[in-house]
């Protein structure tokens, strides 16, 4: 599949544009936002859809063809790069998701491509994968309210829970541990600036060599800045 250099392929383009228009946003909604769903969607729609081909152009560049690609937390912004991975360069992708309702409807709506949403816990994954896919986890203000404020450099030293903060903070390893485990090397891990910390702390651990891009890329939904991080690679 012949594609220029700047832009996903006209087949990849055209399957991006057709999951998105079958996605139910009204059922999204609630998942996203205790309430305005419908306004939400209709502000990110279009970000998530010219963001997400942007990184995924840049990762079609890193990948090799063939290879195996890990997502955690991945949902409607992961979808340009996941298909086109599948699509263009034939990577097998395992995305994983512990938001059922939005699995659903992403599964629904990717029914013409082979590509499956996983309402699981990542760490389950099976085998070696040499691209790990992790961006806006380990810094979710959901999952982890004592944590995330710190990561953003908001944090509150008169209000800061420290056993709430370190409970959080050995469950971001531990999920760190097991998911670089499955990294095979020299690998690529795709996350935000915010949770490069988490992955090199991991790096340094086990003394790997690791090298971060100097290039960023915003995300749709939370804004995070999106880096490269080659691992194995001194």
């Amino acid at each position: 599949m012949r594609a220029s250099r700047t832009k996903l392929a006209p087949e990849t383009r055209r399957l991006v544009t057709e999951v998105y228009g079958r996605l139910d946003y009204g059922a999204l909604g609630p998942v996203y936002c205790y309430e305005g769903g419908h306004e939400f969607w209709r502000a990110k729609r279009g970000p998530c859809d010219r963001l997400g081909s942007r990184v995924a152009v840049v990762l079609r560049g890193k990948l090799g063809r063939g290879g195996r690609s890990l997502y955690v937390g991945a949902g409607a912004a992961e979808l340009p790069a996941l298909i086109m991975e599948t699509v263009e360069l034939g990577r097998a992708v395992e995305p994983y998701n512990l938001r059922r309702a939005e699995v659903t409807v992403l599964n629904r709506a990717c029914r013409s491509i082979p590509l499956t949403f996983h309402a699981a816990d990542a760490v389950g994954a099976k085998g070696r994968f040499d691209h790990l896919w992790m961006v806006s986890v380990l810094n979710d203000p959901e999952r982890f309210p004592h944590l995330s404020p710190l990561s953003y450099g908001r944090g509150n030293p008169l209000t800061l829970d420290p056993l709430k903060f370190d409970k959080e903070r050995r469950i971001v390893r531990a999920l760190v541990a097991r998911c670089m485990g499955k990294l095979a090397r020299p690998g690529l891990v795709t996350t935000t600036t915010e949770e490069v910390i988490w992955i090199a702390e991991w790096c340094h651990r086990h003394r790997v060599p690791y090298r971060v891009g100097k290039r960023y890329y915003p995300t749709a939904l939370v804004g995070d800045p999106i880096c490269l991080i080659q691992i194995g690679k001194g």
